[in-house]
């Protein structure tokens, strides 16, 4: 009986060892795996920023996302709350977090070259000023844009040398100010200094579903059109005689998101700069029509000259307000929808731009996208979400 009972109390210490063990295996090996799919967005409300925190999150990481104003329109996103220029508020954000991924998707317009460098330089530093103490950062992906190789308008148009197309990221530097170059510089130097890797990737006119984004072409456009519709105006072309007749491209944010994850999770991606692009190219004498046709608009072509879409719009808020009202829509303020200088960047180049992607086909990235497709598929969304009527 007595060894018996020994035997007993023997076999239960042993018992509770084992599971104490096996507990702290498990929670060892949880936060491990919880830190190497540990992910930071930041500006994860932008056109690019949402379509990523959907991706990661579809791809099984724990996903972070830091905004000025943050929102809960994604149940799995942890919404983060940060000033990128308020070093303070960042550091109080991110005290109990440890990004082992950063994608960083967010700038600010200022009035000039010199005060976008200042800004939006400093951003970045911010950040990663705030991320070093963790030493948890194992990749940090820049997103930036094709004005790294075409630079501002002014100064190909003052020059009368254009930049030269389909645009490649062995192209050289351009000798104008420039705030993607100090974004750039910012992650360079952070990498040299911690030690982890990073990418660059520079879409062309980022087509997607976002509110309150201040390059938004596609949304841009859908708002133009159901005004067209309202009001039986023609859909006119805004841009120049090069944008109308040449060749162009464009890059739907879920290409942008799906190209984000696969450098930051790809050996032969890291350390490297990528155009991004949907693989396809058209001419928008071509699909300017078609776009008026699903809106069930007149369209009118180029005429001779350009003729911006913000001067356009520009009286057009109050009704944009009526026709809110008339339909219900959730979004009653035109500016928070539509982007028209941007579209008039974009549209009124002298230039047709297109986007080599050899460097990411040759590592391995191999996703496509229909552009007709992008903009059909986004206009359906704006509609449901009873964005546009």
């Amino acid at each position: 009986m007595l060894a018996d009972c020994i035997k007993t109390q023997y076999d239960q210490k042993l018992i509770r060892q084992i599971l104490g063990l096996a507990r702290t295996y498990v929670l060892y090996w949880v936060k491990y795996l919880i830190m190497i799919h540990t992910a930071l967005v930041v500006g994860a409300t932008g056109i690019t920023g949402n379509n990523l925190v959907q991706e990661l999150i579809a791809q099984g990481m724990i996903t972070y996302g830091l905004s000025r104003n943050p929102d809960d329109s994604i149940p799995e996103m942890i919404p983060v709350k940060a000033d990128l220029l308020d070093k303070e508020s960042l550091e109080k954000a991110l005290h109990d977090i440890a990004p082992t991924h950063v994608y960083f998707t967010t700038w600010m317009r200022k009035d000039s070259e010199e005060e976008n460098i200042r800004v939006n330089g400093a951003m970045v530093r911010h950040l990663l000023e705030v991320l070093s103490p963790k030493k948890s950062v194992q990749h940090v992906a820049l997103v930036t844009g094709l004005k790294h190789y075409l630079g501002p308008f002014d100064a190909y148009a003052n020059s009368g040398t254009l930049p030269e197309t389909p645009v490649r990221e062995e192209h050289p530097r351009l000798p104008y100010p420039n705030f993607y170059y100090a974004q750039e510089d910012e992650v360079y130097a952070a990498a040299e200094k911690e030690g982890f890797t990073w990418s660059v990737h520079r879409p062309h006119t980022v087509i997607g579903y976002a509110v309150g984004n201040q390059m938004n072409m596609g949304t841009t456009l859908a708002v133009y059109a159901s005004i067209c519709k309202e009001t039986g105006r023609k859909m006119i072309w805004p841009g120049s005689e090069a944008q109308w007749n040449g060749l162009s491209d464009v890059a739907d944010a879920r290409m942008v998101a799906r190209q984000l994850f696969w450098a930051s999770t790809t050996e032969a991606a890291k350390n490297q700069a990528f155009n991004i692009v949907n693989g396809d190219i058209f001419r928008w004498k071509w699909l300017w029509y078609r776009l008026a046709d699903w809106f069930g608009v007149e369209a009118e072509g180029f005429n001779g000259e350009i003729r911006p879409l913000e001067q356009i719009l520009k009286n057009d808020a109050d009704l944009w307000k009526q026709i809110a009202a008339k339909y219900s829509l959730k979004e009653a303020v035109l500016d928070r929808l539509a982007s028209a200088w941007h579209t008039d960047l974009d549209l009124g180049r002298p230039l047709e731009v297109m986007t080599d992607m050899t460097n990411s086909r040759r590592a391995g990235f191999t996703a496509y996208q229909n552009t007709e497709d992008s903009f059909y598929q986004l206009f359906e969304k704006l509609l449901f979400e009873k964005l546009i009527p």
